[in-house]
This record gives C-alpha cells, sequence and structure tokens, in this order.
C-alpha cells in the first residue's frame, strides 16, 4: 500500500486532497496540521488517517515530524501549506512559502527514498509567474516566484535520487483563502491534480502544471 503525507490538510485544498486519497483504499494516509486539539472535518474523515503536529516554520515541529517517519516509508509528498499575508511581514510571507516547503521535504527525503513512487508535489500559484523576468507584485506572488525559482534549482538534483516532482497551481479555488466567489471547486481541483500526479514520472518532471494537466510558463 503506498503512502501519501499531505502538508497542511486540515481545511481547503489539503483537507480536499485528504477526503480524496482516502477514498482510494490503496493509499495510506499521513496528514499534518498547526493544531491537532482542534482538527475539525479533518478529523472525521476516516478513523485510518494518522494525523502529526506542524507548524511548518517551528524547527521542533519539523524534527519532530522526521523522527516520527524514521522507520515508515512515504511514496508522495503533497505540500500544500501556505499563506497570503494579511497582517504578516514580507519576511515572514517568504519564509513560510518560500523556504519552508524546501525544510519539511528535506526532513522527509529518507523515507521518501525508501518508498517505491518517490513523488513531491508542492503547490505554488499562477500568480508566481514572472512576467518578462519581473518579479510579481506583492508579497504572494513574490514568495511563490521564490518557491518556482529554488525548485527549479533543486528538482535536477531530487531527479538524480530518483524522485519526480512537479509544482502545481490549483486554479482559484473556493477555499478561505480564494473566497466563496472563485469558480473553481475544491474537489474539482484535487481531483484534476490527483490525475495529473498519477502520470508523474521522471521523464515529465520538473514542470509547472495547472489543476487541469496544463504545463503552464514560468
Amino acid at each position: 500500500m503506498p503512502n501519501v503525507i499531505i502538508i497542511g490538510a486540515n481545511r481547503g485544498i489539503g483537507l480536499g486532497f485528504a477526503k480524496l486519497f482516502s477514498k482510494h483504499g490503496d493509499w495510506k494516509v499521513y496528514a499534518t496540521t498547526r493544531n491537532v486539539q482542534d482538527l475539525g472535518e479533518l478529523g472525521n474523515i476516516d478513523e485510518n488517517i494518522s494525523i502529526y503536529q506542524l507548524d511548518v516554520v517551528k524547527s521542533d515541529d519539523v524534527l519532530n515530524l522526521s523522527r516520527e517517519f524514521e522507520n515508515k516509508n512515504i511514496d508522495l509528498i503533497i505540500h500544500n501549506a501556505g499563506v497570503y499575508g494579511h497582517n504578516m511581514t514580507r519576511e515572514e510571507v517568504m519564509e513560510v512559502n518560500s523556504l519552508a516547503p524546501f525544510k519539511v521535504i528535506d526532513s522527509l527525503m529518507p523515507a521518501l527514498l525508501r518508498g517505491d513512487h518517490k513523488k513531491i508535489a508542492i503547490l505554488t500559484s499562477q500568480m508566481g509567474a514572472r512576467n518578462g523576468g519581473k518579479t510579481p507584485t506583492g508579497v504572494y506572488g513574490a514568495s511563490k516566484a521564490a518557491l518556482n525559482d529554488k525548485f527549479r534549482i533543486i528538482e535536477s538534483e531530487w531527479r538524480k535520487r530518483g524522485i519526480s516532482s512537479l509544482v502545481f497551481h490549483p486554479g482559484w479555488v473556493k477555499t478561505d483563502m480564494g473566497g466563496s466567489s472563485a469558480p473553481v471547486e475544491i474537489k474539482e481541483s484535487v481531483m484534476g491534480m490527483y490525475g495529473v500526479l498519477e502520470e508523474l514520472c521522471l521523464e515529465n518532471s520538473g514542470r509547472f502544471m495547472n489543476w487541469k494537466g496544463m504545463e503552464l510558463s514560468w
């Protein structure tokens, strides 16, 4: 049975992924949340989902999570945790959106390398695409541009280790961040990305994809 870990699964797209994978009986689901005392809907999906405490910018949480997986295998890492940046400094947003994903993934790398599938998906945004080489306006767009830049650098090293990976624009999704007027439903977005992940391999690794399976420009 392959194992998936969803980083940031307590709501929105991460919760949607947890629901989707739990319905597929051939997946063991691990999920993280910043507050294990307030699981909300995540705690009612499936008793077989294993839930872990993780604030992605707290080094102790990252270390504790890696220790939980010292003797486990991971086949797929989905890093969904991110912030838009309301009432946060630029440095805080950059830390969460641009730096933390790679720290978390690196901490889980031994478990991923023991897995059979060895896949990574990181949620980004089309707002992080550089137009004419310019950094997108706004701290959120800048943080996602930095995430994309870092991914393109590190992806080749991951591929040498047998890991296939991509970054996803999930669409403008009806979540707390996206708002109620967003045109894409959570279920539509995660089902689309799930289909793309099924086809992910070393030969097509390193792409910037949307939930419809279209490759996007950096």
